[in-house]
């Protein structure tokens, strides 16, 4: 019974891992596209994507609260 247990285990890292890896993969691919547009398009004069982000979020957020 253990080695089927052993035999599941290692089964179970290696489609854990293999997920883990593209997960990570395509949310860093997405981060990257979102950043580029962000900085193509929405960005304002002097301020970061980072910043430009923070500052489309509370917008976003006032809005949110306006239509309440």
């Amino acid at each position: 019974m253990s080695k089927i247990v052993d035999a599941n285990k290692k089964i179970e890292k290696a489609v854990v891992g293999g997920y883990k890896k593209i997960e990570d993969t395509v949310v860093g691919g997405y981060q990257k596209i979102e950043d580029k547009f962000v900085d193509s398009f929405l960005k304002k004069d002097g301020e970061t994507v980072e910043e430009a982000k923070m500052r489309l979020k509370e917008e976003q957020k006032n809005r949110e609260q306006e239509s309440r």
